[in-house]
Formats: structure tokens, sequence, C-alpha cells
């Protein structure tokens, strides 16, 4: 017999609440590690693509050469965007932040798709690959129109790193940037049942479409307690300075109790093996360049963390640097994340109409009991 609501214990913010079972992602919180369907993300970022990525999280399993090569075509063959989305996305205000464009792009794209209302696998599967292959393109079209230039057609063939580092900037990316984009993109696809996926999976446990959901996980990342984190690092290392002004920065947030960004996790219980990743990569862009203070002042940062407290680094802390060393502004930082992460949550979505059942937890009731209604005269 299963106790009472009001017996039951209250885990605020479903903290460490196992809702469900997945094979999609693996976290080890104690040691660090995060595996998609069995596999290590350190050995998948040195070894695969996110194009790889995405199929062993939709499909389950890594493809045969023969496969990946009919699943890029299909993927990377016609990225085209509705020409009905960029004449919406001229009519926003200049006020739309890249996130809120990106939201409400999202959720117009189900009218330009005549499968958009179908929950079933097979049509599940195509959409998953239309919105992976258009959001990228939304991203980088929103950003040139607010800046007062016309979209870039991407180059058919080409990988999603490289086409939004491409269509952004208008010109062709350094082979270097595109591996640090994919490799990020590679990094964020999936992270088990954060906020914007569970928000996603709850949409999709209505039955609802695939549109509605993803754009629910959307709103959910823009909230600054999920998406934008790395966009709070950078600022906290421009406002820092340099190098030298690093350690009495931190000691002071530290007494103060004030959030340092970039640090601690509600998983991991030792360093995010993602923020090991980046880091690599972040030195490696910035060497021998103007943004080589950010690295140094970063590592400063992160030295004196770990010298006064026992929070780690998360992955946060060094993709912003990675980002602004490949000139994409700040605001366009939680979009890549929903870039990257569009691949997870379908790959979710997809997993949830599986086997569905309705997410509808209970909550404890805290209010008043046995009130009568006194009429208005009376009050």
């Amino acid at each position: 017999m299963s106790q009472n609501v009001e017996e039951q214990t209250v885990h605020i913010g479903l903290m460490d609440v196992v809702a469900s079972t997945s094979s999609i992602c693996f976290i080890d919180g104690q040691k660090g590690r995060l595996l998609y369907r069995g596999y290590d993300i350190v050995e998948m970022v040195e070894k695969s693509t996110f194009e790889e990525v995405a199929y062993l999280l939709w499909y389950g399993r890594l493809p045969t050469k023969a496969e990946f090569e009919r699943f890029l075509d299909s993927l990377l063959g016609d990225m085209q965007l509705p020409a009905e989305m960029v004449e919406l996305m001229r009519l926003f205000p200049k006020t739309t932040t890249p996130i809120e464009a990106l939201r409400t792009a999202v959720s117009a794209l189900s009218h330009w798709d005549p499968e958009g209302n179908r929950i079933d696998a097979e049509a599940g599967m195509r959409i998953a690959a239309r919105l992976t292959q258009r959001i990228p393109l939304l991203v980088a079209a929103y950003e040139r129109l607010r800046q007062g230039q016309e979209p870039v057609q991407p180059i058919p063939g080409k990988s999603i790193a490289y086409n939004f580092l491409y269509c952004l900037h208008g010109q062709e990316p350094p082979e270097l940037w595109v591996r640090v984009l994919d490799v990020a993109l590679v990094l964020h696809a999936d992270h088990e049942f954060n906020a914007s996926t569970f928000v996603g999976r709850g949409v999709a446990s209505t039955l609802s479409d695939m549109y509605s959901a993803v754009t629910a996980a959307i709103g959910a990342l823009k909230g600054p307690l999920h998406g934008g984190a790395n966009e709070q690092a950078m600022k906290m290392l421009f406002e820092i300075g340099e190098p030298s002004k690093a350690e009495a920065w931190v000691k002071n947030a530290l007494a103060n109790k004030v959030k340092v960004p970039g640090f601690g996790h509600r998983v991991y219980r030792t360093e995010d093996p993602r923020a090991t990743i980046l880091r690599r990569y972040a030195e490696q862009l910035t060497k021998g360049t103007e943004h080589e203070w950010l690295y140094q002042t970063c590592r400063e940062v992160e030295r004196t963390m770990l010298a006064n407290s026992k929070v780690f680094p998360n992955v946060d802390l060094y993709s912003g640097i990675c980002y602004h060393t490949m000139r994409v502004p700040a605001g366009l930082y939680t979009p890549i994340f929903a870039i990257s992460r569009t691949v997870g949550w379908t790959a979710h979505i997809l997993e949830q109409w599986s086997d569905n059942k309705l997410i509808r937890p209970r909550a404890k009731y805290i209010g008043p009991d046995g009130l009568s209604y006194v009429p208005i005269e009376q009050r």
C-alpha cells in the first residue's frame, strides 16, 4: 500500500529523484563520467562527430559506414529554411533576444512541416533530423538580421558546426574553429534528465507533437539557472580583467557567499568531464592570440577555487572562451546549447513515446484547510 502524499518525503527540485528509466545517457557523478548509449564521452570526442552522435542517440547504436553515408546525405544534403521563417524573423522587435527568437521560430516551424503533428517513431525521426538541420540556421539567420545583414545560405554536405559558423560569419571558418565547435556540440548533446529534457519529456508524455516539446525545452533552457551560465562565466572574466586579479576576486566572492559562475553541478561530485575536454581546446584556441589572457585568467580562477572550496569546474567555465575566440556573440551561447541539445531532446521524446506514461507527479499540500466561504459583502 502506498503512503498518503502527506506522509511522503518531499524532494524540493526533484533532487536525486529517479523519475523513469532511460537508455540514452548515463552520468556517474562520483567518478565524473558521461556516457552516451554506453560510450564514454571522452572517446566520442576524440573519434566521433556530432552527426554520428546524433545517429547514436536516435537509433541506439553506431552506424555502419554505408548507413552513416546515407544518414549524412539526408541530414546535410539539403539544409534549408522555409523562406517564410526568415520573413517572420524580420518582424521580431529589435529587443527580441536570440534565445527568444529561437523559441518562437521553432514553434512556427511546425506550420511548414506536413508531418508536424505526427507522433509515430518513423515520422519522429524525420522531424528530429529537420530540427537538427534548421535550428543552427535559425540562430545564424536571426543574428545576421539583427545586425542589419542578410542571411547566408548553407553549403550542402558540410557539417552542422561548419555551416553554423559559415552562415553566422558569411565566410569559410578556420578548420580549428569547426573542430572545436563540433567538440562542443558533442559534449552538450545530452545530459540525462536535466531541466529542459525533463520538460520536453513531460510535454511529450501528453502525446503532444515534437515541435511543442522542443519549444517547451527551449523555454526551460532560456532560464539563467539552466542555459546561459557560460555567458555569466565570460562576464566574470571580463570583470576580473587580468590573471593577477583573479585570486582576490574569487576570495572576495567566496567570502561574500557569491556564486562563482562555471563551478558546481547538481550531479557531479568531481570535475565535470566536459570541462576537462574544453579546457584543452580553450588553451589551443587562445594560445598566441589576443584572447590568451582570458584562458590564463580562467586558470587562475580555477586554481583559487580549488584551493579555497570543494566546488569543481563544470562545462560552462571554458565553453564561453571557445565561443568568444570564434567571434560568436555572447547572446548566442545559449542558442548554441540548443543547437546541440536538440539531438538529446528529440532522442528523449522518441524514447518517451515508445513506452509512454503521462508524467503527472503529486504535490504535498501545505495550505489552509476547512475555510468557510464568506459572502463578498461581508469581507
